[in-house]
């Protein structure tokens, strides 16, 4: 078994450190991609570990709870990527709820230990988060609005996983005579 205290620690310092880079403004989406699998050294979806996902929650929905950040929590490809959110977050954004729980063998143990958690969970098909983090290959990529920016952080790795991050910023547009924030005279 990990060491449950170094993956949350690991968890909440790769939060903070995307916070720190991204800029997100209170009220946006933050969609964590998360597998325990791979944390604990397993192949993603073979060695589901509610207590190593249960680490990483305690470790990152506490920061974004104190910045006014909504999170997401992105389901296994069982659910068909599904995210669980608070329904005032839903409601916020206008994403349809749709009916399913998670569980650890369907859905996985970090959307399950969000459900479990959230006051009004509610399940929906499709986001467009402002960040993510996507804890051992889980391809976030879906849910993050366009355009994507990797966001490279202190740590790789949590646990044995691969640590991905990205913030999102909007498209420029007008060509060559464009002028964009912070460029412009």
């Amino acid at each position: 078994m990990f060491d449950l205290d170094s993956i949350r620690a690991q968890s909440r310092q790769a939060a903070q450190e995307l916070l720190a880079a991204a800029h997100l403004a209170p009220g946006s989406l933050l969609v964590v991609g998360c597998s325990s699998s791979e944390i604990t050294g397993g192949a993603i979806g073979k060695a589901s570990s509610p207590e190593t996902a249960q680490a990483v929650f305690q470790g990152i929905y506490p920061l974004l709870r104190e910045n006014d950040i909504f999170l997401a929590a992105q389901c296994c490809e069982h659910l068909n990527r599904a995210l669980i959110l608070e329904a005032a977050c839903a409601e916020r954004y206008g994403y349809e709820p749709v009916s399913v729980r998670p569980q650890p063998k369907a859905g996985g143990s970090f959307a399950a230990a969000a459900w479990e958690a959230f006051q009004r969970p509610a399940a929906v098909e499709h986001i467009r988060a402002h960040a993510g983090l996507d804890i051992g290959g889980t391809l976030i990529g879906m849910h993050l609005r366009d355009v994507a920016v990797p966001v490279r952080l202190s740590l790789d790795h949590i646990g044995n996983a691969i640590l991905l991050c990205a913030r999102t910023r909007p498209k420029f547009i007008g060509g060559s005579r464009a002028c964009y924030e912070g460029e412009c005279r």
